[in-house]
């Protein structure tokens, strides 16, 4: 499968992913080589990883899942890394999902002003989101993604092997954001999306989702107008992730099957204001209740969840900025939107 360049990097498949790793350590002088898993990753992910390298290299751990995804689990793997004597040519190559992923690139970026790194996502969502863009970065409480750098990774290993070792709920939430993909850009890959009934084989359609959003990220590196298309559903779907995991009497919800929640709401949204039709807002409502459960608000969780919006990164001059869709494939992007109409939304979605 055929490598993408992006604007300073390169993301590569399958066994060439290897081939490519394996040139560019014989290329480069790495004092040292540090390799930084999760229990999971290192269960699951890293037998398969030390069977296709030839070189030596240092393991660092640190524990899964968002709630770790914060300034204090950087902090130890800094201090691993300045234990471990790690100076400005070390390399950090990342093995984990998007959490993972996201933390050691920002953990790199800043370890004495920046020391390399390679991500290898081994969760669907990280390798169609994560995986281009060189957004790094870390949460502040339960506030997703407020600190952090966009900086680029020397390159991504996209290897769909790792997704043997998934769960199926797993997958449908890196599902969602190739949903996305369509909704944002191409009708016609939004088609081929719904038709997926299971996940065994999608390494061309992986492919198509990271070339979708390398062509935007390449127009619009730092998020100034098209790139912004990329954060459709993940307004209010954010909030909606960041309420599920404060409240302790909550199930925690998913990345995929939050935003999913939000581009349900932001389609209703859409047909209000920017011109979606009846006829896409059933249809984009009808697809993610068939792969997503439904979730139950009370007017407590949704005036929580509306607070949150005040902490969207996207805001700027106290204005929360929204992507709507025009038509599947078509946006608009900086939408303000009326207290009132997130009500509508939300009795929108309750009565689905």
């Amino acid at each position: 499968m055929e490598s993408i360049v992006t604007e300073s990097s390169a993301v590569h498949f399958n066994e060439q992913a290897f081939t490519e790793l394996h040139n560019h350590i014989s290329l480069n002088s790495y004092s040292k080589i540090f390799v930084l898993v999760d229990e999971n990753t290192e269960t699951h992910c890293l037998p398969h990883f030390k069977d296709k390298v030839n070189f030596e290299f240092i393991l660092l751990k640190i524990t899964s899942g968002e709630i770790h995804k914060n300034i204090e689990t950087c902090m130890q793997v800094w201090n691993d890394l300045s234990n471990l004597n790690a100076d400005r040519k070390s390399l950090l190559i990342n093995l984990g999902g998007g959490v993972l992923t996201d933390l050691g690139g920002f953990v790199a970026s800043t370890f004495k002003r920046g020391i390399n790194f390679i991500n290898i996502p081994t969760t669907l969502l990280a390798m169609v989101d994560a995986s281009v863009g060189g957004k790094t970065g870390v949460d502040l409480g339960v506030l997703k993604n407020q600190i952090g750098v966009i900086n680029q990774p020397q390159m991504v290993l996209v290897v769909p092997i790792f997704l043997k070792t998934l769960e199926e709920r797993q997958l449908h939430s890196g599902f969602a954001e190739m949903l996305k993909h369509g909704l944002i850009e191409s009708d016609a890959y939004w088609q081929k999306l719904k038709l997926v009934t299971d996940f065994d084989n999608l390494d061309t359609l992986i492919h198509d989702s990271v070339l979708i959003k390398n062509e935007v990220v390449l127009e619009d590196p730092t998020e100034q107008n098209r790139r912004k298309t990329l954060n459709y559903g993940h307004t209010l779907g954010h909030a909606i992730e960041s309420h599920f995991l404060e409240d302790d009497s909550k199930d925690t919800l998913l990345h995929g099957e939050a935003i999913a929640i939000g581009m349900i709401l932001e389609a209703y949204l859409s047909k209000v204001l920017t011109g979606l039709s009846q006829t896409s807002l059933n249809d984009i409502s009808r697809t993610f209740l068939s792969r997503y459960k439904k979730v139950n608000f009370s007017e407590t969780d949704i005036e929580v969840i509306l607070s949150l919006l005040k902490f969207d990164k996207k805001n700027s001059h106290g204005n929360i900025n929204f992507v709507l869709l025009k038509s599947i494939g078509e946006t608009e992007i900086d939408v303000k939107i009326e207290s009132n109409l997130f009500s509508e939304a939300f009795s929108y979605y309750k009565h689905l």
